[in-house]
């Protein structure tokens, strides 16, 4: 059960992850240097505070640096498709993709590549969050930019897998904190890069609401990453990730009652949906 606690935290974090983004959107909007500024500035808050988790210890493996570099650059290629959907679709259709993805694509690699079981319980959770995620979308239209849809569905998905490629794998690799570590690291070199160079011709203001919102995003994000990660070492994929999608749409549905927006009936129905596939994959 302290696993499952471990995704349940992970997922409020995720939860709460929304306010900060929406907090940075409205003070310094969403072009290019504010979106990599706000990529660069998390990932150093959450640095720091990942060191802090380690012991301030630095370890060190080829494997480890080089599967943290690919998440680093899934993470960020994510971000980029991410803010390119976004001008295309509604924010419930760009949730569809990007849940979908980070269900669908770990509890496949699970099931057909790591001889996870699939279970009665999987298969009601799966068609459960799925049907949850159908009813949550609004009608919209979109305009073009289908490879960015793709690449929502698809760098989302493969964080989970690069997650449990490396928790599966035998070759030397350091702990869960460190591999953390060094993916806030390589996030934090090629974002940096990135701003150096669009910083001259677009500079960008922050002020103090918007580095609160950037360090808290970053912090809520890496420590949430951080205990998947470590669960994996003990939940199936098939399991895990189709929990913190349906875990996602409950948290989000509840905090959005405290907000201006209160939730519509076809989203307390997508909560009821989803806590009906997360009771399936717990119980069955």
């Amino acid at each position: 059960m302290l696993y499952y606690a471990m995704v349940m935290a992970a997922v409020v974090m995720f939860g709460l992850q929304f306010f900060c983004n929406q907090q940075y959107e409205r003070e310094c909007k969403s072009g290019l240097s504010a979106s990599m500024m706000f990529i660069f500035g998390g990932a150093v808050a959450g640095l720091v505070v990942l060191l802090a988790v380690n012991g301030f210890k630095w370890e060190f493996t080829p494997f480890t640096v080089l599967m943290a570099s690919l998440a680093a650059l899934d993470g960020m290629a994510f971000s980029f498709c991410s803010l390119k959907a976004l001008g295309k679709i509604n924010l419930s259709l760009y949730s569809l993709f990007s849940m979908l993805g980070g269900m669908v694509l770990p509890f496949c690699l699970g099931v057909f590549f790591f001889d996870e079981q699939f279970t009665v319980g999987k298969a009601i959770c799966l068609v459960a969050v799925i049907a949850a995620l159908l009813m949550s979308v609004e009608k919209g239209t979109a305009k073009g930019g289908t490879v960015y849809y793709i690449g929502v569905f698809v760098f989302n998905g493969l964080s989970g897998v690069i997650s449990k490629f490396f928790q599966a794998s035998e070759l030397p690799k350091t702990s869960e904190a460190a591999y953390s570590v060094w993916t806030a690291v390589m996030t934090a070199l090629i974002s940096g890069v990135i701003l150096a160079f669009v910083w001259k011709k677009s500079p960008l203001k922050l002020n103090a609401k918007a580095v609160v919102s950037m360090a808290g995003n970053g912090i809520l994000n890496r420590v949430a990453n951080f205990l998947l990660l470590l669960s994996l070492a003990y939940l199936p994929a098939s399991v895990q990730y189709p929990m913190i999608t349906g875990g996602v749409m409950i948290v989000s549905t509840l905090l959005g009652y405290f907000s201006p927006n209160k939730p519509k009936a076809r989203e307390w129905i997508a909560l009821a949906l989803s806590f009906v596939g997360i009771m399936a994959l717990v119980l069955l």
